[in-house]
């Protein structure tokens, strides 16, 4: 899906919260970037992969075993029940 696609998605609100679990397969609405470096590692449009998503849990994990150092991923929102979550295309 081109960014533009993506973006009009997000506009038309046709866009829903998904679990880390759960974002295989699934094309993003937001740019998924970590900082440092700051390289998106995927862009509105893009589909997670599945080395992607072990990223991500990986960087779950981190955050967990070590607080007060946690990663910074934009894109990627920690909800009050703990769970990371990705905006993704309907």
């Amino acid at each position: 899906m081109r960014p533009a696609d993506a973006f009009a998605k997000m506009a038309h609100r046709e866009i829903e919260r998904v679990r880390l679990d759960e974002l295989e397969g699934r094309i993003t609405s937001v740019l998924l970037t970590p900082y440092p470096p700051g390289i998106p590692l995927l862009i509105p449009g893009e589909r997670f992969n599945a080395t992607i998503v072990r990223y991500l849990k990986f960087a779950r994990d981190f955050n967990a075993r070590f607080p007060g150092f946690e990663t910074d991923i934009h894109g990627l929102v920690k909800r009050e029940d703990g769970e990371y979550y990705v905006d993704c295309v309907r």
